[in-house]
């Protein structure tokens, strides 16, 4: 039977009538895919699975992994949906969220140095609790973070691209006056014409002495120069699981700045992901064989 399902896994139940191929990313299965329908891109694979997308002549409908799919849009055919992972990130990159600004305010990396050299020096350190959080894209992983900042007593200001006033939301438009109260701002932003380089000199300029500067959305959203200037002179701080450029090349200054810590691009891929992910993708393949309207569309 020629596949109608390309699938990353192979432990996924295909409903009835939905032949299915398996793709990890890499080599191209031997399967005919002349017939596919339903693609679901491996997740973290590099950029070749979607490339995938223009050389499937039956294609209805990619499914993402992935919670920003801005990448995608221009790839898709006409007429084929596109369904992102909304959802599926929201506690992993919470937990690295909460990770990175732990790590930081209790000054973790100083005591695994210590460790390394058996030295016993103490020192007390900043708190989350009682910190002033600006929490800069307030989707499902934002509301995420969110409750756990929360839960650790911080004081969290709600910001999204347009105020929703009903949320005790603030619009991007209200960061000048917003930044110069933050002990820490956490960026969860996509890759978009609007985010690029919204954090550059000015507004980091305007955050208070020893602010700490957290990335766990798109690396573009940050200028990377004038981050680097400001962590430089050890005026502010920073914890980013995204950078830019991606990767960060091995000899790029920000590797090696007091107060910088960076994580690979790896918050959203926690062991909770892929069972949430099969999870979702299950439920899709059952909607598209019996045309249920599928979740997550973004097109």
């Amino acid at each position: 039977m020629t596949a109608r399902v390309l699938l990353p896994w192979t432990d996924i139940e295909v409903p009835e009538g939905l032949a299915a191929a398996w793709y990890g990313g890499g080599a191209l299965p031997d399967d005919d895919l002349s017939e596919v329908e339903f693609y679901v891109l491996p997740y973290d694979s590099g950029t070749e699975p979607a490339k995938l997308i223009g050389r499937l002549p039956s294609l209805q409908v990619v499914q993402s992994l992935s919670a920003g799919v801005e990448t995608l849009l221009p790839l898709l055919p006409e007429g084929v949906r596109l369904a992102n992972g909304r959802g599926l990130h929201d506690l992993s990159v919470a937990e690295h969220t909460l990770a990175l600004i732990h790590a930081s305010q209790r000054d973790l990396p100083r005591w695994f140095a210590q460790q390394a050299t058996g030295t016993w020096e103490r020192e007390h350190t900043r708190s989350l609790a009682d910190s002033r959080v600006l929490l800069v894209g307030y989707g499902s992983i934002g509301r995420a973070i969110e409750r756990q900042l929360v839960a650790a007593e911080a004081v969290v200001t709600r910001v999204a691209s347009r105020p929703r006033p009903d949320e005790d939301v603030h619009g991007i438009s209200e960061l000048p006056a917003l930044l110069p109260e933050a002990d820490i701002v956490v960026l969860v932003l996509p890759d978009t014409p609007a985010t690029r380089g919204l954090i550059g000199t000015p507004e980091l300029a305007a955050l208070p002495d020893d602010a700490l500067v957290v990335n766990v959305g798109r690396g573009t959203a940050i200028d990377t120069g004038a981050l680097l200037a400001e962590t430089s002179a050890g005026r502010l701080r920073a914890a980013l699981d995204v950078v830019d450029p991606e990767p960060l090349p091995a000899d790029h200054p920000l590797w090696t700045v007091h107060g910088v810590i960076l994580t690979p691009h790896i918050a959203g891929g926690s062991a909770s992901f892929y069972p949430r992910a099969k999870k979702l993708v299950a439920d899709q393949l059952h909607r598209f064989a019996t045309g249920t309207p599928l979740l997550n569309l973004v097109n």
